[in-house]
């Protein structure tokens, strides 16, 4: 590559296609109590408190549930044109969009990335009121802002090769002995990261993940979920992460688009941050805890459109799949460091 990257600040919001959006607004409004910057027939534009822009997440009605696009914002307006030069030199489609091609959002670079994801980057965008200090409509579960999104690539060595490119730093990473490569962290924000990368058939967004700044707030939101008798939209946790170290839990929308409420991971700011390499052996990677991955979470994810809006092929992973070849992907296996066994039967 002769042209340079764009200088990417962070993920910035995602577009997320549903089925019913009363059905979306109750869950993304009501139950985790996102703010409502603009509604119609078509589409839902929310944001987290803290969050000035005029979004971190769009709802827009569809026929099928995919992901539509992933944004990040770009450090000023003229990396516009860096990564128009720069995807072109790199063989993909490039489509220009005119400032309000995206309610709120200034001019735009969308592109079809060298892993099969639609990508958009902007700088310009509508400012709203930030309620940071809103208290009088802050629920007890309230979250703060859009963390990172989460991929399902087949090839995670050439995906991170990709992001290194665009000047995306790895802070950790799954392997095996073998030299397999699991997944990987990176960021451009000084936290754990903006998008991670795991191996699986793809292209394919795993999740999206909104950080909060205590744990009781997601406990709340499990609390709420069950008040409600949809407990079953629990998917996973609440539990602490070994990876990125964050207490975490996974929610599943009404068209089961998986939602991470994320919080207490580590500041990474500094140019020699270490990389952390976990053994995919090791049951703590994934839950600090040691409490085994519920299947689905490995299996599941969001089919994602190209830029016409047609589906995606979805490639299969050729390598090794960190379900397959570690406990705890099936729910009930465990380790000790010495042993596996099935739980219920160390008795």
């Amino acid at each position: 590559m002769t042209a340079t990257p764009p200088d990417v600040i962070r993920c910035a919001y995602a577009e997320l296609v549903v089925t019913d959006l009363v059905a979306s607004r109750e869950f993304y409004v009501d139950v985790l109590g996102l703010v409502v910057t603009h509604e119609d027939a078509d589409a839902l534009y929310l944001r987290a408190f803290e969050e000035y822009l005029h979004h971190s997440l769009v709802l827009r009605k569809g026929p099928a549930p995919a992901l539509g696009v992933l944004a990040y914002r770009v450090r000023t307006p003229g990396d516009l044109d860096l990564a128009e030069a720069y995807y072109r030199e790199l063989g993909v489609r490039v489509d220009r969009r005119p400032a309000g091609a995206t309610r709120g959002i200034g001019e735009a670079v969308r592109i079809l990335d060298p892993l099969g994801f639609p990508v958009e980057f902007f700088h310009e965008a509508e400012h709203v009121e930030r309620f940071t200090q809103r208290y009088d409509v802050h629920g007890a579960g309230a979250l703060s802002r859009l963390d990172h999104f989460n991929l399902d690539t087949p090839d995670v060595p050439a995906a991170r090769k990709y992001y290194e490119g665009l000047g995306f730093r790895v802070s950790e990473d799954i392997q095996d002995d073998e030299g397999t490569v699991y997944a990987a962290w990176l960021f451009r924000k000084p936290t754990v990261h903006d998008v991670a990368l795991t191996g699986g058939d793809g292209p394919r967004l795993h999740h999206i993940a909104f950080a909060s700044h205590e744990r009781h707030q997601i406990l709340h939101i499990c609390d709420h979920l069950g008040a409600l008798r949809k407990s079953g939209m629990i998917e996973r946790g609440p539990g602490r992460h070994g990876v990125s170290n964050a207490f975490y839990l996974y929610v599943r929308d009404p068209d089961g688009h998986r939602i991470e409420i994320y919080t207490h991971d580590y500041y990474t700011g500094d140019p020699d941050n270490p990389v952390i390499t976990w053994d995919v052996h090791d049951n703590q990677r994934r839950d600090w805890w040691g409490n085994p991955v519920v299947p689905s979470w490995y299996t599941d994810a969001s089919v994602v459109l190209d830029l016409d809006g047609a589906v995606q092929p979805v490639l299969a992973r050729s390598e090794p799949r960190e379900a397959d070849v570690t406990i705890g992907a099936d729910g009930f296996s465990f380790s000790t460091g010495e042993a596996e066994f099935k739980l219920g039967e160390q008795v």
